[in-house]
């Protein structure tokens, strides 16, 4: 009965509609040739044939399931081409984390510094958090830091780290350019984005969500042009719109009214 409710809801779905198809006349065929010259040579052939056939074409087909989880991933799965790597064939690369501290160590700035920063056109821009957004900032580590089970450091104390090293590469003279700004609040995602005007761009996406292990078990999506190029040009747009909204770090933190209206600068 399982294997009847299988190919119902394939049939219902046009799946596997080819191979229901052969095993029927196949089977059919079968049947009939327990009973000699009733079904001609050249049709038991054709059937013989034609299921082979269907067999190999199959085999070319990717798993669903192994497509579906192709780009689903937590940190870990990055191991196997780590993001230091990836940066250091890389012409452009942008950034979105609250803190972007474990994303940016001092390997990391290293490898931006001698790969993407040493080639004329190269680009690097970062967002992180506006530590002066104490409210926004005191929400967001509630989210990061208290409801992570396995913590090992504090946004705070994160941002401060950050904000200092992404000063000191501010002054970096390189051929290439680098720069970075200041979010008001955290919008529930990180985003590392690498060569997005090419045919070989990826985004890779880290949702931060609530009750997390640790850190490094966040749920990741990695995305293509191949993949989905909705998707992938719709992150390439957020990113987009969280820069042209952050503040250069000289300026002061934004006072964002809710009622919409534009925002001041506080005292």
């Amino acid at each position: 009965m399982r294997a009847l409710r299988r190919i119902a809801s394939d049939v219902k779905a046009r799946k596997n509609i080819e191979a229901y198809v052969i095993t029927c006349v196949a089977g059919a065929f079968a049947v009939v040739s327990v009973v000699e010259d009733v079904v001609p040579i050249s049709l038991k052939w054709a059937a013989l044939l034609s299921g082979v056939g269907l067999l190999v074409y199959r085999l070319t087909i990717p798993d669903e399931r192994d497509q579906k989880a192709d780009f689903l991933h937590d940190r870990a799965a990055f191991d196997s081409v780590p993001i230091p790597v990836a940066f250091a064939n890389a012409r452009d690369v942008r950034i979105f984390a609250p803190s972007a501290v474990n994303l940016l160590s001092a390997h990391t700035c290293e490898v931006l510094r001698t790969s993407v920063l040493t080639r004329k056109g190269g680009s690097v821009r970062v967002i992180i958090l506006d530590a002066r957004e104490r409210e926004a900032v005191s929400i967001a580590s509630r989210q990061l830091d208290e409801s992570v089970r396995f913590q090992v450091q504090r946004l705070p104390a994160a941002l401060e780290t950050m904000s200092e090293r992404l000063k000191t590469m501010l002054g970096w003279q390189v051929s290439g350019s680098f720069d970075y700004r200041l979010f008001p609040y955290n919008p529930g995602f990180s985003l590392v984005i690498i060569d997005p005007e090419t045919t070989h761009g990826r985004v890779i996406m880290e949702i931060h969500g609530y009750r997390n292990q640790s850190t490094f078990a966040r749920m990741h999506l990695e995305l293509t042009p191949e993949r989905s190029e909705r998707w992938y040009s719709h992150w390439i747009e957020q990113f987009e719109h969280l820069w042209e909204a952050a503040v250069t770090p000289n300026s002061g933190p934004v006072l964002r009214r809710a009622s919409g209206d534009a925002g001041e600068a506080r005292d």
